[in-house]
């Protein structure tokens, strides 16, 4: 019978490591997976695959041509708040600067404010104290012919003309509608020897801008896709009086940074009790021109106030805190459409935001007061996907109403103000 053997707990100190032995936290992260990654169905109905086709969709349109692009963000059509730049809701234009993102600064930026003139000893001048200020690119004898031309564009509508009384809610479109078109153009041909960059323009006489967009979101009450998640879309439909493009984008008033510690109203309610309405339509996106246009980049547009606007009406009603807020509301929504517009023409749309500021300005009036409006956009991502850790805000300057002339008496002018005369020179006078 064999002997039993015991064998000793201890091993021996001179065996050979184990050779099984592995640290494997450390191998398990060098070590690359022998698998592809999951990705969603395009087909299936998940959230998983919801936000492939997103993806899919956004990395489509920033692979296309600009005219493809524009076809592929106004394609889905859905129902949209319709935003009308001129309206009569209180407070417009603080729901208005809550849509587009836009902080608003009173006054014009210091481009537009240059200093006084120094005058020799003995020399003195005819025309009144506040145009005694040297103008970029402008001389004295200059500055009165304009202001000579614009005394005659006056009398030639409101004097030596004899037009018999306008039709109901038709006054501004008889009367001061031709008033403008005869000014602006009559400045800008008066101009285009100073700048060099109006004869390579163009002037468009009631053109239509369009602008589409997205801004917050909101649950869908009823219908098929009930209690869904959605964007809230927003459309303007704009028609100035008459618009200024130009080839060359103008400089910009401000740099970016300029724009992060500005305020924008921030507007809780929904847009439905400002009011605004939804309607669904073709969602559309223009300029006044079409893509293939070189004049691309806008310069100033001329607004013309409705017939419903009466200052004297609206003092009679206690509103006149809203008067200025009127011109404001139209001068943002008219202005924030424009250059919108023109950013996407370039390419950039929400999930490509702008590289560079895009500028334009505007002239709100009645025929008496105008009021002026410079805007840079500098920031398309206004949808709650892009709009995270956006610092960027857009930027509206605007003055308040100022008065051109007092009124017309026995063939003469009373009154006329330079001040507007030389603002209306210095917009004009814009250029890269």
């Amino acid at each position: 019978m064999a002997a039993r053997t015991r064998l000793s707990l201890l091993f021996p100190k001179n065996l050979p490591p184990l050779r099984s032995q592995r640290l494997v936290h450390t191998e398990a992260a060098s070590k690359e997976p022998a698998y592809p990654p999951v990705i969603a169905s395009l087909t299936a109905k998940s959230k998983s695959a919801r936000l492939r086709q997103i993806d899919d969709r956004v990395q489509k349109i920033c692979d296309s041509p600009v005219e493809e692009k524009l076809s592929l963000i106004t394609r889905i059509q859905r129902k949209k708040f319709v935003v009308y730049p001129q309206t009569f809701a209180r407070n417009a234009d603080r729901w208005y600067q809550h849509f587009t993102k836009t902080a608003y600064i009173p006054g014009l930026p210091e481009k537009f404010t240059p200093g006084p003139e120094t005058k020799s000893e003995g020399e003195e001048s005819s025309l009144p104290a506040a145009a005694q200020t040297t103008l970029p690119g402008l001389d004295r004898d200059a500055f009165a012919d304009i202001r000579s031309l614009v005394t005659r564009i006056i009398l030639q509508e409101h004097w030596h003309l004899k037009k018999g009384k306008p039709y109901l809610y038709r006054k501004q479109e008889q009367l001061i509608g031709p008033f403008l078109r005869g000014l602006v153009t009559g400045l800008t041909h008066s101009l285009a020897k100073y700048n060099p960059l109006l004869r390579l323009s163009s002037l468009d006489m009631a053109p239509q801008v369009n602008f589409y967009w997205r801004r917050g979101q909101s649950i869908i009450p009823r219908g098929h896709r009930r209690g869904r998640q959605d964007q809230t879309r927003f459309q303007i439909d704009d028609q100035p009086q008459c618009q200024i493009r130009i080839p060359q984008q103008l400089q910009q008033f401000a740099p970016l940074e300029a724009s992060y510690d500005t305020e924008v109203p921030e507007v809780t309610y929904a847009p439905n009790l400002m009011p605004m309405f939804k309607r669904q339509y073709d969602n559309n996106i223009f300029t006044g021109a079409k893509l293939p246009d070189p004049a691309c980049y806008g310069h100033t547009q001329f607004h013309l106030v409705p017939d419903r606007y009466h200052r004297d009406r609206m003092a009679r009603k206690q509103q006149s805190d809203q008067v200025e807020v009127f011109l404001r509301a139209n001068g943002l929504a008219s202005l924030f459409a424009w250059t919108g517009a023109q950013a996407m023409y370039q390419g950039f749309w929400d999930s490509q935001d702008v590289t560079r500021p895009f500028v334009s300005q505007a002239v709100v009036t009645d025929g008496e007061f105008f009021s002026f409006f410079c805007y840079q956009l500098n920031t398309l991502a206004l949808s709650v996907e892009s709009d995270t850790n956006n610092p960027r805000k857009n930027l509206l300057w605007g003055t308040e109403s100022l008065r051109l002339y007092e009124s017309v008496q026995d063939g003469a002018v009373v009154g006329l103000n330079d001040d507007v005369v030389k603002l209306l020179v210095q917009f004009l006078m814009n250029q890269p």
